[in-house]
């Protein structure tokens, strides 16, 4: 029996686990799963920002993030030296905050949601309060660093060196990053790719009015610099219901214990793959699921959450507006338009125009 190919020791967790696992889901499905998938663009912006003289030895870092953001960049910052300090909302779990305080991540709580932006706008506010108080700071901005988008370039080659021609790219959007950076570099081989962005209901990213949400990592009260809507040919809110289902048949069936987002790309991803057999799919798979043990993958949990009433939905029904898309598991063929002139498309409600 021939023995295990041995590497080099990586020279620290984030270079060992900065790129996804790519793993085979179905005949032309291709799972690309993160342990942590903003590891990758924390540890970009911060070596650009690094080259350009932007950090220097004692500078402090200031970001607002309420979800794995705030965990890749505490771990950079760590492992570098950079004092840390997040703003963040009610969202931040327990858990989480945990892990960033034991990371010397100072945290701040936005207890109260701001009338216009939500905990988003809130959260901004108080970033520019904090910039005043520490002269020498530096902004990541994933909301509209244009290295965000850049970090993908890694994941785009990684999966044309392992993949060749990607047809059909799916992931969640939250603030812009992975799906779009991840796509753009792909055309760069094939113009032809089929960009299918992942949101939920109520969001304002793809012209919902904002909110509560149920399904955590997915959303945004406001719209993101970094989101290059003319970019997609198609868009899906999905449902909490189905979102939840999926991710536990993504362990269930693959083994693959993810968090709620990567069960939102994989439901639609695999919606898409089944119907377009010729066509190579990759669904873009962002975290783990153990911040979730308590929730999504606790019966109890969903039962109370009124989720096991009735089962979910297994297709998507079809929108010709973002605002016919709130409840439930919707798809709208986006045609790579901008956000403006998706809204001004027939059906909007209240309009009376055919749907």
């Amino acid at each position: 029996m021939p023995s295990p190919v041995l590497s080099a020791p990586s020279e620290s967790v984030v270079e060992a686990t900065v790129l996804p696992r790519l793993i085979r889901l179905g005949p032309n499905l291709c799972g690309a799963a993160f342990t942590l998938m903003k590891l990758l663009p924390a540890r970009f912006m911060l070596d650009r920002a690094e080259q350009r003289g932007e950090l220097g030895p004692g500078t402090t870092i200031l970001e607002t993030s309420s979800g794995t953001f705030a965990l890749g960049l505490a771990m950079v910052c760590r492992l570098r030296g950079y004092p840390l300090v997040i703003v963040g909302d009610p969202a931040i779990d327990p858990a989480l905050r945990r892990r960033l305080l034991e990371l010397g991540t100072r945290v701040e709580i936005c207890t109260e949601p701001s009338p216009e932006g939500g905990f988003q706008r809130a959260r901004l506010d108080r970033l520019e309060e904090l910039r005043a108080q520490y002269p020498d700071h530096y902004v990541p901005g994933q909301y509209h660093n244009p290295d965000n988008p850049h970090a993908y370039a890694a994941v785009a080659e990684q999966l044309t060196e392992s993949l060749g021609v990607v047809d059909c790219l799916v992931g969640p959007v939250g603030s812009g990053g992975s799906t779009g950076g991840t796509a753009a570099f792909l055309r760069l081989l094939n113009s032809d790719l089929r960009q299918i962005g992942v949101d939920t209901s109520p969001s304002a990213i793809f012209g919902q009015p904002d909110g509560p949400r149920t399904v955590r990592g997915l959303g945004n009260s406001l719209v993101p610099p970094n989101v290059r809507h003319a970019a997609y040919d198609e868009v899906h809110w999905a449902g909490a219901a189905e979102v939840f289902r999926a991710t536990r048949e993504l362990h269930a069936r693959h083994a693959l214990y993810m968090g709620p987002t990567s069960g939102a790309a994989f439901l639609v991803a695999r919606w898409y793959a089944e119907r377009h057999p010729d066509a190579q799919v990759v669904a873009l798979l962002p975290d783990e699921g153990h911040r979730y043990q308590d929730s999504v993958y606790r019966d109890e949990w969903l039962a109370a959450q009124g989720f096991t009433d009735e089962p979910p939905a297994t297709a998507p029904r079809t929108v010709t507006h973002p605002g016919l898309a709130l409840g439930g598991w919707a798809r709208m063929d986006w045609h790579r338009r901008s956000l403006d002139d998706a809204l001004r498309a027939p059906g909007a409600p209240g309009t009376g125009e055919p749907r």
